[in-house]
């Protein structure tokens, strides 16, 4: 039997690059393509011509809207990273790719430190459990202060990060690294774009400062090896070696997160953080068995990482490619997905075929003819299969978690200037929609407009530019919308009854439901509205239930005031009746979606809007203006904080209707100083001035 140090998994990393907007991922993940001989040729995200940043729009914008997939070897290992983005208009990118990773970099800017996306990602992490690195990048830039930037984990992140290497010197006279594990200082020849590295003693100047970092490192480890903290409390030296194992084993258990630091624009530090992913950072085979449910009894399943168990793996990515038409990006946890083989979708139960497997690099593609469990890869030819659907070789039944995505909150109406863009603007909302799980198509049922919504203006921008460039479409855009939802607020009671004949044959159902208001900190993450029966199989048979509970639940996606989702609804099956011989599923489906619609007429339906978290980083002279503006703007002030020594930070919710040209707004304020952030935080019910205008402009259009 192999040892799992002999086993092909334990030599894979599966790891994402994640950090907010412009703190250098694409640029970090770049230099490890060419350090691991991938690429022989750098390429700047500056300069448009970034591997990852393959997409016209990325290059033209200089930001990252797509995860990219790429692997390179180091060390004997294969490493596979995701390029995630980082602005928060395209966080779905980045909640899939967390989904399927084994660990993550999170990378932080020397100078800003702790930024609002970067928290967002990093809480993402937590909720899935991934272990992590972090890496202090642009250690070279003005202002850049790497006590600082750990300070700002410690207070806004996570107590448990620990640098394992400390900057030698910094701005413009950051020269190298010391390693605090071998205790030696690296430095990185610009000539050689930092290839050759020299490992030399620390200097004397330095030393005292490495000893005291290299003290707490030791201390803090200690408590995951026993020999360790034997040799640590005895005051004897601590191989380096078994420092790198338990720094490993912390890693692996949650309990430390390894710092490093960095300049990924001027090479350096890049080999380290290298060591550090193949060195502390988990293999499929670390993670041990995945754990599935079974459809049937909903009991937990193991999944052992093997390659020769059955086959099971998840759906994550859906891309429409230019002369392929789909891929699927797979995550494959368990079994061997082979060329030419079949696979079975178990959201729809659907068989299809594998025509072609691809290992992605970017936007290039290699043909392989199988991917084993911890590989991850693209398919050809499944017309059916989704972001978030198991896939299985059938002789198992079991469904992996799927992904939570946020709602999308503003909306855009697009028309085709033409009857031929009128087909072809069909099948791009299609694709689109089958790529972008947080982009969402509907035809408003009262203007008769087709209404496209997302997580914001940029996300949207994208996608009509998409729309024209990849697709050919001619279309006319409208402005920018706020998406509103609607919700109840009485406890409303009703009973219907339906009766009547149909094709010769008759129909009969009486359903009577409860209707509840449920607080927004009440409902479960993945539920909107809930539903549950309290009768007795005698009143209505159990076989109709579950036709009722979906009936009653797809009810909820038209509102009785401007048709958008009802959510924060319980409902309840109180009482029914039934006729043995002309009730059946249809007669109940149709008499419950009489019911709801009109319980929710009658439980004082009210409209609910987007709240956006609002971050402001200002200097300290404009501080109170931007405050003032927030208030008037019927924002709530959460938390007002130090950034930096220059800046301040405001942190407040605010309703998205006011925030339309916001930009033009804080620039105004602060004399083009200030900078924020956007990101989607909740729902709330809207004030009844707000109400009222929604609906006399719902009804304008209607009339």
């Amino acid at each position: 039997m192999k040892s799992d140090a002999d086993n092909p998994l334990s030599k894979i990393r599966n790891i994402g690059i994640m950090a907010h907007i412009d703190a250098g991922k694409t640029t970090t993940t770049e230099r490890i393509l060419f350090y691991t001989g991938f690429l022989h040729k750098m390429g700047e995200v500056h300069d448009g011509n970034a591997f990852t940043d393959w997409m016209e729009q990325e290059r033209e914008r200089g930001i990252t809207i797509t995860s990219a997939t790429v692997n390179c070897p180091w060390r004997e290992h294969q490493i596979n990273i995701i390029d995630t983005p980082g602005h928060v208009d395209f966080t779905a990118e980045v909640e899939r790719s967390l989904r399927v990773l084994d660990g993550a970099v999170g990378v932080f800017c020397a100078v800003a430190g702790v930024e609002p996306q970067t928290e967002t990602v990093w809480h993402q992490a937590d909720r899935y459990k991934v272990p992590r690195l972090a890496y202090v990048n642009k250690m070279d830039r003005t202002g850049a202060d790497y006590e600082r930037a750990i300070q700002m984990i410690h207070e806004r992140l996570t107590t448990k990060a620990c640098p394992i290497n400390i900057p030698i010197g910094r701005e413009d006279c950051f020269e190298g690294v010391i390693d605090l594990i071998s205790m030696q200082a690296w430095y990185f020849d610009p000539l050689t774009q930092g290839c050759d590295t020299r490992h030399i003693n620390i200097p004397e100047q330095l030393m005292e400062e490495a000893q005291v970092a290299r003290e707490h490192l030791l201390e803090t480890i200690s408590e995951y090896d026993d020999q360790l903290m034997m040799l640590f409390l005895d005051g004897k030296e601590v191989p380096a070696e078994l420092i790198c194992q338990s720094i490993r084993k912390g890693t692996l258990w949650h309990g430390f997160i390894p710092v490093l630091c960095g300049s990924s624009l001027k090479n350096k530090g890049l080999q380290l953080l290298l060591d550090a992913i193949v060195d502390f950072l988990p293999s499929p085979l670390d993670l041990g068995a995945t754990h599935a449910l079974d459809p049937r009894t909903d009991e937990a399943i193991s999944l052992p990482p093997d390659p020769d168990a059955p086959l099971v793996g998840l759906a994550f990515k859906v891309q429409t490619d230019k002369y392929l038409g789909r891929l699927i990006y797979i995550r494959v946890y368990s079994g061997t997905l082979k060329k030419g083989g079949s696979l079975v979708n178990m959201t729809n139960n659907k068989r299809e075929r594998v025509t072609r497997i691809l290992q992605m690099m970017s936007n290039r593609k290699h043909d392989k003819d199988d991917l084993h469990a911890g590989d991850i890869g693209a398919i050809v030819g499944p017309k059916f299969l989704f972001t978030g659907d198991t896939i299985t070789d059938g002789r198992i039944d079991v469904l992996l978690n799927k992904m939570n995505f946020p709602d999308s909150v503003i909306s855009i109406a697009i028309e085709p200037k033409t009857k031929t863009d009128q087909e072809n603007l069909g099948n791009a909302l299609t694709r689109l929609q089958e790529e972008d799980p947080t982009f969402r198509v509907h035809v408003d049922k009262d203007s008769g407009q087709t209404l496209i919504s997302g997580m914001g203006e940029l996300h949207l921008d994208i996608i009509v530019d998409r729309i024209k460039r990849e697709f050919g479409v001619h279309a006319n855009v409208g402005n920018p919308q706020v998406s509103y939802k609607e919700s109840i607020t009485a406890t409303a009671e009703v009973t219907e009854i339906f009766q009547r004949e149909l094709n010769g044959k008759g129909n009969y159902a009486r359903v009577s439901f409860r209707l509840s208001p449920i607080p927004a900190q009440d409902l479960s993450k993945d539920a909107k509205n809930t539903f549950k029966s309290s009768i007795t199989p005698d009143k209505i048979p159990q076989e109709y239930w579950k036709a009722i509970g979906e009936a009653a639940l797809g009810a909820l996606v038209d509102g009785p005031l401007i048709s958008t989702n009802v959510e924060r609804v319980a409902i309840e099956l109180i009482d029914g009746d039934h006729n043995p011989v002309d009730s059946n599923e249809l007669a109940f489906r149709i008499a419950t979606s009489m019911a709801i619609g009109r319980a929710l007429r009658s439980a004082k339906p009210v409209i609910m809007e987007p709240i956006m978290l609002l971050t402001v980083q200002s200097p300290d002279d404009f501080v109170g203006d931007i405050i003032s503006d927030i208030n008037a703007k019927r924002g709530k002030i959460v938390v007002m904080r130090r950034h930096n020594e220059y800046l301040q930070e405001v942190v407040a919710d605010v309703p998205l209707c006011e925030l339309f040209g916001y930009s033009t707004r804080i620039r105004s304020l602060s004399q083009g100083r200030a900078i924020y952030t956007l990101e989607f935080k909740q729902f709330e019910i809207a004030p009844v001035q707000v109400q009222n205008e929604v609906l006399r402009r719902i009804r304008g259009f209607a009339d």
